[in-house]
């Protein structure tokens, strides 16, 4: 069943600016999440030890989306669902899931933010909880693509420590169909494809295991359908600097397009708005890298340089899943055989 929830238009502020459109939350779960909720407490948004709200937000039972629009009413555009990190206790809801939504609808990307539930003790595959979530958030942004004007075949994922872990699940698990042996799976629409088209993590936690952090989780190991992968990481994050070591390596490995972005400083945590540090910028390098594999459209600046653009992304004959992806041109190459990461 297609879920029809009802949309929930309220205005929002956020720092350094006001987004152009309304903010609608949509109830991932709108008749009961797939398990029972593993906490009774209700919605917290956490202080700190001077008692300041810190917009960490915890004992998250009823996951939901929060949709942010960009002010181009045009050509529809790219999306990415967002997932803020905390290491599947609470959610950093600030600076690693508004500013975010700030930084895509300025550069003309709708942000679809994910409330997923957390606490949750332990993570995929063990726990599939956020998992389903993170399922459910693609499905309804390509089911509600056409009134929110986006592309259904340009959507990707956005995650940030936990929520990095929870994008790489997504990224190698997406056509997992285990939610539909629970009591939501009537809230599933299984024709839906929940693939990301595009990933970027920030220093994603739990990636790596072994000993001495040096190997990838197997839950995690990369294959053919793994969408292309932007990774940001701090040198000096030394709990979590091997997750991205050893994932970029296995992408490598798997023949999927990805980048590591690896900065000398930024320890664990430092978000979009690092001021000051090499990092800074980082927003604007994965801006350029979406530009690269045709998820935003070159900009002006570009063009002196290849005056007649970038090539047009071609689907691959295999990879025909996504609602609204365009067909291939008649006579138009295909993507590798062997690896169907094209667009």
């Amino acid at each position: 069943m297609r879920i029809k929830a009802l949309a929930i238009v309220l205005s929002l502020q956020l720092a350094g600016g006001a987004f152009a459109c309304a903010q609608q939350v949509l109830p991932l779960w709108p008749h009961g999440t797939p398990e029972p909720p593993q906490t009774t407490q209700p919605e917290t948004n956490m202080a700190d030890q001077e008692g300041h709200l810190t917009n960490r937000l915890t004992n998250i039972t009823q996951p939901s989306m929060t949709v942010f629009l960009p002010s181009n009413s045009g050509t529809p555009t790219a999306a990415a669902v967002v997932f803020p990190g905390g290491g599947y206790l609470r959610l950093a809801w600030d600076k690693e899931g508004l500013d975010v939504c700030h930084w895509l609808n300025a550069i003309d990307m709708a942000c679809l933010l994910v409330k997923y539930r957390v606490p949750e003790d332990g993570h995929y595959p063990e726990n599939k909880a956020d998992f389903e979530d993170a399922q459910q958030a693609m499905r309804l942004a390509r089911e509600h693509a056409a009134e929110w004007n986006i592309n259904p075949a340009r959507v990707g994922v956005i995650g940030f420590s936990a929520g990095g872990h929870l994008a790489a699940v997504l990224s190698n698990h997406f056509d997992d169909n285990s939610v539909e042996s629970t009591p939501a799976a009537a809230e599933v629409d299984p024709k839906i494809n929940a693939r990301p088209e595009f990933a970027i993590l920030g220093y994603p936690a739990y990636l790596s295991t072994g000993p001495n952090g040096t190997e990838l989780d197997p839950a995690l190991t990369p294959n053919s359908r793994t969408p292309p992968t932007f990774l940001i990481q701090a040198e000096n994050d030394q709990k979590y600097i091997d997750s991205s070591l050893v994932y970029y390596r296995a992408l490598k490995d798997a023949d999927v397009p990805a980048e590591l972005h690896l900065y000398a400083t930024g320890g664990h945590g430092f978000g979009v708005h690092p001021v000051g540090y090499p990092e800074e910028h980082w927003t604007h390098t994965a801006t350029e890298w979406l530009e690269r594999i045709g998820m935003l459209p070159a900009r002006r600046r570009n063009m002196a340089l290849n005056p007649n653009g970038p090539p047009t992304p071609q689907p691959c004959p295999s990879h025909q899943l996504a609602i609204g992806r365009p067909a291939a041109q008649p006579n138009a190459p295909a993507g590798p055989p062997d690896n169907p990461n094209c667009l």
